[in-house]
């Protein structure tokens, strides 16, 4: 199934809880518009001040001329010509009508030609606005029904300036001097360069790239090569199958003076074989071939939480690029020039893996295999994607490696905006470290909380597996599985860190009382009832309790001395206040249900 989601009461979708979960769509929706009621306004009220364009509209939003049909195949032709730094070529667009429409909304950057739509050999009117394109059929096509349409392109498209992080081609030479050229394109959408439905809610199940360059170079796209062959003299086509959904930034293409080298990994599940496919440049061949050996103990780790590599079918594929990296799908970009951590940095010193490797192929399954059905959820992608990186670790190295490596991320936390951004708009917002380590520490937060490592890599795992392929995901869909599987509630906590800035404050105070320490407590937060359990008193025998934003509790320490109180929150992502006087809650009203 394609991953396209329609609701008229436009709610964010419950499409993958029923399988497997114990918890239904009505009861999850209940539940969580009432908690969302009382604690999720504060992410919209920061954004209230965003001047949102017509454009960013367009873009994101999902208006009926998007939702009335589901995407079931590309298959695109693209010739690139690197001396004039253009493409061209058509997108043959296979579709299934969900509803009744005679205008369908496909996209296309403003810089980029559309020279023709073509359905049912007549060529469409269709209207351009602000990179949206609204194609207009001569009426109504009917519901359930399969039409194709192909959309003729070409022009010179956005040259990135600093990719992956802007988003465009990049345009430069190898060591050989021949041409070598890349394009990256999360942010900005991958209608910057070809036409497409360009939203995370609909998925293309299938796509078939035929890639066209000059004839002394080679051509490497997505999933498996199906054939290559001399166009004439000067010009040659790779063609390249994938065979799972995909999301649209991910389908990619690289050219280059490539050369390619074979591995394969067997999985530790089934003993099935992967093959793993490396497309390097030449000079760095040698080098590949030992620093890629780093690929099958990551995949092995992977497998183990989250079971077998996603997309088994169309291979596992590292593609040297000229820029440093991004997660498409099935082809890997790698740019990190062999060198350990993030070009050398970032990772402790005491870690010796290429962070672009273990990073983005962690993105297989969170971002690509499960995709966020909104640009503004981008969280469920690197959030657990970085996670993923202290897992790996842990599952090499154990738990004290892993606390490690998340301590050197939280030192980069910044807590000046929230991690959840605007929905139903495609806009300008430059990638925000919280997004990647505070959503990290969010998820090891909720793993302390639970204090069972069993049940929680059991609700990762379930999250995972209900809405890779065939679903996108919701921003609380997350944690409609989560508390279905463990049976806790941990809304408030996860709203605090995803729709507010700052990050709660464990605050309290100690007194003597007839001779007897005690500790007085509460949380501070902006959501009502933040209430995550922590480890306190003696760091040998500590006493676990479970402060919340609602109320002023006192417990007596025992075998405690005053210098030697301690606070755990080296697993919780607190702050902590210590008030000399005795701590007395401030009056606390409870949010009204709406």
């Amino acid at each position: 199934m394609s991953s396209l989601r329609i609701s008229s009461l436009r709610l964010p979708s419950f499409g993958g809880v029923g399988r497997g979960s114990i918890i239904t769509k009505t009861a999850a929706s209940l539940i969580l518009i009432s908690l969302w009621t009382i604690n999720g306004s504060a992410q919209n009220d920061f954004f209230k001040g965003f001047k949102f364009s017509h454009r960013d509209s367009l873009l994101g939003g999902t208006r009926i001329e998007r939702t009335c049909f589901d995407v079931k195949k590309y298959e695109l032709t693209v010739k690139v010509r690197p001396t004039e730094q253009t493409i061209e070529g058509n997108n043959r667009i296979s579709f299934v009508m969900r509803g009744e429409c005679a205008t369908l909304q496909i996209d296309l950057f403003e810089n980029m030609h559309l020279d023709s739509v073509v359905w049912r050999r007549q060529s469409l009117k269709f209207e351009r606005d602000a990179g949206a394109v609204f194609v207009q059929f001569p009426r109504n096509l009917r519901a359930g029904s399969r039409e194709t349409m192909t959309a003729y392109f070409g022009g010179k498209p956005t040259v990135a300036q600093n990719a992956p992080w802007d988003g465009g081609f990049v345009w430069t030479t190898s060591a050989s001097g021949k041409p070598w050229i890349g394009v990256a394109c999360e942010g900005d959408g991958a209608s910057l360069w070809f036409p497409n439905k360009d939203t995370f809610s609909d998925e293309p199940d299938s796509t078939i790239v035929h890639l066209i360059t000059p004839s002394d170079l080679v051509g490497v796209s997505n999933g498996r090569k199906t054939g290559e062959k001399a166009i004439d003299t000067n010009w040659k086509q790779f063609d390249w199958l994938v065979t799972y959904p995909i999301n649209n930034y991910n389908i990619n293409i690289s050219v280059g003076d490539y050369v390619n080298f074979k591995d394969v990994y067997t999985s530790e599940t089934d003993k099935t074989k992967l093959d793993l496919d490396y497309w390097v440049m030449p000079e760095n061949l040698a080098k590949a071939k030992k620093h890629f050996e780093q690929v099958k103990p990551m995949l092995a780790a992977y497998e183990y939480y989250f079971g077998k590599y996603p997309f088994w079918r169309d291979g596992y594929k590292l593609i040297e690029t000229p820029y440093l990296g991004m997660e498409h799908q099935s082809g890997i970009a790698y740019g990190n020039k062999y060198m350990r951590g993030y070009m050398g940095k970032i990772v402790p010193d005491e870690f010796n893996f290429d962070f672009i490797i273990i990073h983005e192929s962690g993105h297989e399954y969170f971002g690509n295999a499960l995709t966020a059905n909104d640009h503004g959820s981008l969280w469920l992608h690197e959030a657990f994607t970085t996670y993923m990186e202290s897992l790996y670790l842990e599952r090499l190295y154990g738990k004290d490696a892993a606390l490690r490596y998340l301590q050197s991320q939280r030192k980069l936390i910044k807590n000046e905006e929230p991690i959840v951004g605007p929905s139903d708009v495609r806009y300008a917002r430059s990638p925000d470290a919280d997004m990647y380590y505070k959503g990290a520490w969010m998820l090891h937060s909720l793993r302390y909380a639970l204090n069972d490592d069993a049940l929680f890599f059991k609700a990762l795992r379930q999250f995972y597996d209900d809405f890779k392929y065939d679903h996108t995901a919701a921003r609380w869909d997350f944690f409609t599985t989560f508390r279905a599987v463990t049976d806790k509630d941990y809304y408030a906590p996860c709203v605090q860190y995803l729709d507010h800035p700052r990050i709660p404050v464990f605050v309290y105070s100690i007194v003597k009382k007839g001779g007897k320490l005690c500790l007085r407590y509460t949380y501070e937060a902006n959501a009502y009832n933040f209430d995550l359990p922590i480890n306190v008193g003696n760091a040998t025998a500590p006493t676990r309790i479970q402060p919340t934003t609602a109320k002023v509790q006192e417990i007596e320490l025992k075998d405690v001395k005053l210098a030697d109180f301690w606070i755990d929150t080296d697993h919780l992502l607190v702050e902590t206040r210590k008030e000399e006087k005795e701590l007395v809650l401030p009056k606390v009203v409870k949010p009204k249900k709406k």
